[in-house]
């Protein structure tokens, strides 16, 4: 999946209109009694934290927990389930947390430190492809210490490491109900967060009721959650103005963003609350392939791509135009890109390619993924498409394959330049390089600076204190500018559409972009 100097920046509420009247109770019952309903397109691929490294996070950060994680407002990782530190002259190389006294999970059962231990150690021993294991590159091993406290042990310097456990593929299951070399296979899921998920129907719904024994730093001020899942989002939206759901969050297409803005009819008593993405999308070159290893040919594509058009045209001001790998909010964020090539010149691009003796339209093709970042991923490619061959000097061949089937092929090395998003894990600017660079890298294709893997990560990672990392990660992002491996495009805003009896929908997105489900509330009057 993974914001900011401040991840989540100060949201705006954009009231589409206000709801007349008072919200109505039942006799005894308060607004934190209330559940609230919320619809949403991610619905989860597994509800087993050992396989996961995607959407479920959404459904994981509300029913289990962590032993740090980010409460909302904060840039870097807090007590959860236990105070954790770097032990003094480790170099960032050994990590203690000393659990909170009293923990249990929702079925009575003890967390203790053995079973932080036994959490990390089976995601290591299922080794999902895929999953979360990739996480821990940097862990040697866990070691249940007494009842409460657990050491983490690094096989090398890596500041980075409490923000890995913060996230949601790092929450503490129970040894009893979760087999240690296998995912669990029965449709059940127990933890010790916020909320108990009392049914799950896949692809349709599940319910969260509060947790009774939960102890944890989230403030729950509802009586519980009913997530449903749609498969597209209009009937999310119609659901939503049918007062059927109370809230969004997740599939808003840029139209639809777009239409609750209006002042129309339809939109009485519905309100929009924005706030600034950490998610990018960027085009990646395979340098194994003929038609992109000339640098030549992928500094004229970057001399070429309009963004701001690209997001007028296509996104519709939804999205905004991205100039490095890491996005604007997270420390370490530039504009490299456009102080290297300015804006779009095909003049520019013209010289580029004559001066490398290519005098020809240049062939290539582009793929993209068709059902993982939405339906406006086939028009953004078609803007691509207009924006280079309008300038004479390319002609590209498009191809949309389903996600299943574009992984495989991307993972394979098949494509010679695709299209790719990222959603942050933790909001570090280490989680916008260091995953697209090296031999082994998420992208499937070799992309070798040794002087970003092997001089500026690692003396990042010997750094504790995260502020002090930038100049590591601007020379790194100027390195990649000099390579144009990977081409930054636009980053996303994030929206929650919801009643306007409902509360906390800016304080409900945490810096990792994750719905903290407990931040909502029904107002009882206006």
């Amino acid at each position: 999946m993974f914001n900011r100097t401040s991840l989540q920046a100060a949201a705006a509420l954009a009231s589409i209109s206000l709801l007349s009247g008072c919200s109505v109770f039942s006799d005894g019952e308060s607004a934190g009694d209330q559940r609230i309903v919320v619809g949403t397109t991610s619905s989860p691929s597994t509800l087993d934290p050992a396989a996961a490294w995607d959407n479920s996070w959404e459904l994981f950060r509300n029913v289990f927990q962590t032993l740090v994680s980010f409460p909302t407002g904060s840039t870097s990782p807090q007590s959860d389930a236990a105070d954790c530190k770097f032990k003094e002259g480790s170099s960032s190389r050994v990590f203690e947390c000393v659990l909170h006294d009293g923990l249990t999970f929702s079925n009575g059962h003890k967390l203790d430190a053995e079973a932080v231990r036994y959490s990390i150690d089976r995601i290591r021993k299922i080794d999902v492809k895929g999953g979360p294991n990739g996480m821990l590159g940097s862990l040697d091993k866990v070691e249940a210490i007494d009842d409460r406290t657990v050491v983490f042990r690094l096989n090398k310097s890596d500041a980075t490491f409490p923000f890995i456990l913060a996230t949601p593929a790092m929450s503490i299951v129970d040894p009893a109900e979760y087999p240690a070399d296998q995912l669990r296979k029965d449709g059940k899921l127990v933890g010790s967060g916020p909320y108990v998920l009392d049914s799950y129907a896949e692809g349709q719904k599940a319910e969260l009721t509060r947790n009774p024994s939960y102890k944890g730093f989230a403030d729950r001020k509802n009586g519980g959650v009913t997530i449903r899942y749609f498969k597209e989002s209009e009937p999310m939206v119609t659901a939503l103005r049918k007062k059927e759901i109370d809230a969004t969050y997740r599939g808003l297409t840029a139209a639809e963003v777009v239409a609750l803005q209006a002042d129309t009819p339809e939109n009485k008593g519905l309100q929009l609350v924005e706030s600034t993405g950490a998610d990018i999308r960027y085009l990646v070159f395979n340098s194994r392939d003929d038609s992109v290893d000339r640098l030549p040919v992928r500094k004229a594509i970057a001399q070429l791509v309009d963004r701001d058009e690209l997001v007028s045209k296509v996104y519709q001001g939804t999205a905004e135009p991205l100039y490095s790998m890491v996005p604007k909010g997270i420390s370490g964020h530039t504009t490299k890109f456009y102080d290297r090539f300015g804006s779009p010149d095909p003049a520019k691009a013209k010289s580029i390619l004559r001066a490398a003796g290519i005098t020809k339209p240049v062939k290539l093709d582009f793929w993209y993924t068709t059902d993982r970042y939405g339906s406006s991923t086939a028009a953004e490619f078609a803007e691509l498409k207009r924006q280079l061959e309008e300038s004479g000097l390319f002609a590209i061949t498009l191809h949309g394959k389903p996600w299943k089937e574009f992984q495989a092929g991307y993972q394979k090395g098949q494509y010679p330049v695709f299209g790719r998003g990222w959603f942050p894990d933790f909001p570090d600017p280490d989680n916008f390089v260091a995953p697209f660079v090296g031999k082994e890298n998420v992208l499937g294709t070799p992309y070798v600076s040794p002087k970003i893997t092997n001089e500026l990560i690692p003396k990042s990672r010997r750094e504790s204190d995260r502020a002090a990392v930038t100049d590591d990660f601007v020379e790194a992002q100027e390195i990649m500018v000099q390579d144009v491996r990977l081409l930054p495009l636009w980053q996303g805003k994030l929206y929650i559409a919801a009643s306007d009896d409902i509360g906390g929908g800016e304080r409900a997105l945490d810096p990792q972009t994750v719905m903290q489900m407990w931040e909502l509330s029904r107002r009882t009057s206006w």
